[in-house]
Protein backbone atom coordinates (compact mmCIF):
# COMPACT_ATOMS: atom_id res chain seq x y z
CA UNK A 1 0.00 0.00 0.00
CA UNK A 2 1.20 3.09 -1.09
CA UNK A 3 0.46 7.23 0.81
CA UNK A 4 -1.64 9.23 -1.38
CA UNK A 5 -0.62 12.53 -2.82
CA UNK A 6 -3.88 13.81 -0.89
CA UNK A 7 -3.79 16.31 1.78
CA UNK A 8 -6.90 16.86 4.20
CA UNK A 9 -7.33 20.33 5.05
CA UNK A 10 -10.56 20.09 7.14
CA UNK A 11 -12.27 17.82 9.10
CA UNK A 12 -15.54 17.60 10.69
CA UNK A 13 -17.02 14.59 12.71
CA UNK A 14 -20.81 14.86 12.25
CA UNK A 15 -21.74 11.81 14.90
CA UNK A 16 -19.33 9.30 17.79
CA UNK A 17 -20.38 6.23 18.94
CA UNK A 18 -19.56 3.37 20.33
CA UNK A 19 -18.28 1.62 16.99
CA UNK A 20 -17.91 4.13 14.50
CA UNK A 21 -17.87 8.03 13.88
CA UNK A 22 -18.95 9.73 10.92
CA UNK A 23 -16.56 12.34 9.29
CA UNK A 24 -16.35 15.13 6.31
CA UNK A 25 -12.72 15.54 5.31
CA UNK A 26 -12.20 18.15 2.84
CA UNK A 27 -9.28 16.86 0.60
CA UNK A 28 -7.02 18.67 -1.46
CA UNK A 29 -5.38 16.55 -4.82
CA UNK A 30 -2.04 16.98 -5.70
CA UNK A 31 -3.21 19.59 -8.08
CA UNK A 32 -4.99 21.69 -5.74
CA UNK A 33 -8.31 21.21 -6.37
CA UNK A 34 -10.43 19.96 -3.12
CA UNK A 35 -13.44 18.16 -2.53
CA UNK A 36 -15.65 16.32 0.18
CA UNK A 37 -15.20 12.72 1.39
CA UNK A 38 -17.38 11.45 3.84
CA UNK A 39 -16.35 8.38 5.44
CA UNK A 40 -17.09 6.31 8.55
CA UNK A 41 -14.27 5.96 11.20
CA UNK A 42 -13.88 2.83 12.34
CA UNK A 43 -12.02 1.81 15.91
CA UNK A 44 -11.08 -1.71 14.19
CA UNK A 45 -11.73 -5.19 14.61
CA UNK A 46 -9.89 -8.63 14.49
CA UNK A 47 -11.42 -12.10 13.18
CA UNK A 48 -10.38 -15.49 13.76
CA UNK A 49 -10.03 -18.90 11.76
CA UNK A 50 -10.14 -21.43 14.28
CA UNK A 51 -9.01 -24.80 12.86
CA UNK A 52 -9.42 -28.11 14.60
CA UNK A 53 -7.69 -30.95 14.33
CA UNK A 54 -10.12 -32.40 12.11
CA UNK A 55 -9.24 -29.82 9.80
CA UNK A 56 -12.46 -28.12 10.93
CA UNK A 57 -12.98 -24.34 10.99
CA UNK A 58 -14.98 -22.80 13.58
CA UNK A 59 -17.78 -20.82 12.27
CA UNK A 60 -20.60 -19.09 14.14
CA UNK A 61 -24.68 -17.90 12.97
CA UNK A 62 -25.15 -14.21 13.80
CA UNK A 63 -27.87 -12.03 13.22
CA UNK A 64 -26.68 -8.75 11.72
CA UNK A 65 -29.15 -5.97 11.50
CA UNK A 66 -28.07 -4.11 8.68
CA UNK A 67 -28.85 -6.62 6.49
CA UNK A 68 -31.61 -8.36 8.20
CA UNK A 69 -30.21 -12.01 7.95
CA UNK A 70 -28.22 -14.86 10.07
CA UNK A 71 -24.67 -14.30 7.98
CA UNK A 72 -22.38 -17.05 8.55
CA UNK A 73 -19.24 -15.41 10.31
CA UNK A 74 -15.85 -16.55 11.66
CA UNK A 75 -15.15 -15.45 15.42
CA UNK A 76 -14.59 -11.76 15.69
CA UNK A 77 -15.15 -8.74 17.48
CA UNK A 78 -14.02 -5.10 18.28
CA UNK A 79 -10.90 -3.41 19.11
CA UNK A 80 -12.64 -1.90 22.01
CA UNK A 81 -9.68 -2.28 24.57
CA UNK A 82 -7.57 0.56 24.27
CA UNK A 83 -3.69 -0.63 23.75
CA UNK A 84 -4.70 -4.38 23.16
CA UNK A 85 -2.52 -6.38 21.28
CA UNK A 86 -5.00 -7.76 18.32
CA UNK A 87 -3.71 -11.32 18.80
CA UNK A 88 -4.96 -10.81 22.86
CA UNK A 89 -8.18 -9.50 20.92
CA UNK A 90 -8.41 -12.25 18.89
CA UNK A 91 -8.31 -14.79 21.37
CA UNK A 92 -10.45 -13.23 23.52
CA UNK A 93 -13.40 -12.95 20.65
CA UNK A 94 -12.56 -16.49 19.99
CA UNK A 95 -13.24 -17.76 23.84
CA UNK A 96 -16.00 -15.43 24.14
CA UNK A 97 -18.21 -16.09 21.18
CA UNK A 98 -17.32 -20.07 20.71
CA UNK A 99 -16.00 -21.40 24.17
CA UNK A 100 -12.61 -22.52 23.04
CA UNK A 101 -9.02 -21.16 23.65
CA UNK A 102 -5.78 -21.97 21.35
CA UNK A 103 -3.00 -23.56 22.33
CA UNK A 104 -1.01 -21.07 18.88
CA UNK A 105 -2.42 -18.15 17.26
CA UNK A 106 -1.00 -16.39 14.23
CA UNK A 107 -1.75 -13.51 11.55
CA UNK A 108 -3.08 -14.30 8.66
CA UNK A 109 -4.47 -11.58 6.56
CA UNK A 110 -5.20 -7.99 7.52
CA UNK A 111 -7.73 -6.30 5.23
CA UNK A 112 -9.95 -3.29 4.80
CA UNK A 113 -13.28 -4.21 4.58
CA UNK A 114 -15.20 -1.36 2.82
CA UNK A 115 -12.72 1.05 1.58
CA UNK A 116 -14.70 3.31 -0.13
CA UNK A 117 -16.78 4.73 2.82
CA UNK A 118 -14.82 3.62 6.00
CA UNK A 119 -11.38 2.66 7.45
CA UNK A 120 -12.52 -0.16 9.10
CA UNK A 121 -9.66 -2.27 9.11
CA UNK A 122 -9.83 -6.00 10.19
CA UNK A 123 -7.12 -7.90 11.20
CA UNK A 124 -7.80 -11.80 10.49
CA UNK A 125 -5.59 -14.57 12.42
CA UNK A 126 -5.16 -18.48 11.93
CA UNK A 127 -5.67 -20.01 15.20
CA UNK A 128 -4.97 -23.58 15.95
CA UNK A 129 -4.13 -26.63 18.74
CA UNK A 130 -8.17 -26.18 19.98
CA UNK A 131 -9.56 -26.42 23.67
CA UNK A 132 -12.18 -25.87 25.54
CA UNK A 133 -11.83 -22.54 28.04
CA UNK A 134 -11.95 -23.44 31.52
CA UNK A 135 -14.48 -23.51 34.17
CA UNK A 136 -13.33 -20.08 35.46
CA UNK A 137 -14.49 -19.06 31.98
CA UNK A 138 -17.40 -16.51 32.61
CA UNK A 139 -19.12 -14.41 29.58
CA UNK A 140 -22.44 -13.14 29.24
CA UNK A 141 -23.42 -13.32 25.45
CA UNK A 142 -26.41 -10.18 24.99
CA UNK A 143 -28.39 -9.52 22.01
CA UNK A 144 -27.08 -10.63 18.89
CA UNK A 145 -24.69 -12.54 20.64
CA UNK A 146 -27.19 -14.43 23.34
CA UNK A 147 -28.15 -16.19 19.93
CA UNK A 148 -25.21 -16.58 18.08
CA UNK A 149 -24.72 -20.50 17.22
CA UNK A 150 -21.54 -22.50 16.97
CA UNK A 151 -20.40 -25.00 14.28
CA UNK A 152 -17.91 -26.65 12.72
CA UNK A 153 -17.41 -27.38 9.07
CA UNK A 154 -14.59 -29.08 7.04
CA UNK A 155 -12.37 -26.69 5.93
CA UNK A 156 -13.37 -27.41 2.20
CA UNK A 157 -16.80 -27.52 2.70
CA UNK A 158 -16.92 -24.41 4.21
CA UNK A 159 -14.88 -23.31 1.26
CA UNK A 160 -17.63 -24.31 -0.98
CA UNK A 161 -20.01 -22.39 1.30
CA UNK A 162 -18.13 -19.01 -0.02
CA UNK A 163 -18.05 -20.10 -3.76
CA UNK A 164 -22.10 -20.94 -3.60
CA UNK A 165 -23.01 -17.74 -2.25
CA UNK A 166 -23.90 -19.38 1.47
CA UNK A 167 -21.14 -17.97 2.70
CA UNK A 168 -21.73 -13.49 1.94
CA UNK A 169 -19.82 -12.19 4.92
CA UNK A 170 -16.63 -10.97 3.00
CA UNK A 171 -14.43 -11.46 6.05
CA UNK A 172 -15.54 -14.81 6.76
CA UNK A 173 -14.75 -15.14 2.99
CA UNK A 174 -11.24 -13.72 2.69
CA UNK A 175 -10.03 -15.24 5.98
CA UNK A 176 -11.38 -18.92 4.80
CA UNK A 177 -9.51 -18.47 1.63
CA UNK A 178 -6.42 -16.98 3.12
CA UNK A 179 -6.54 -20.03 5.47
CA UNK A 180 -6.59 -22.32 2.89
CA UNK A 181 -3.97 -20.86 0.87
CA UNK A 182 -1.56 -20.83 4.08
CA UNK A 183 -2.55 -24.14 4.86
CA UNK A 184 -1.95 -26.27 1.83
Amino acid sequence: MSEAPYRVTATTEHFTGRVFSTITDTVMTPGGATADRDYVRHSGAVAVVAIDAGGNVVLVRQYRHPVRAVLWELPAGLLDVDGEDPAVAAMRELAEETNLVAGSIEPLISIYTSPGYSDERIQIFLARDLGAVGPDHAFEKVFEEATMTTHRVLLADALSMVDSGEIVNGVCAVGLLAAARRLR
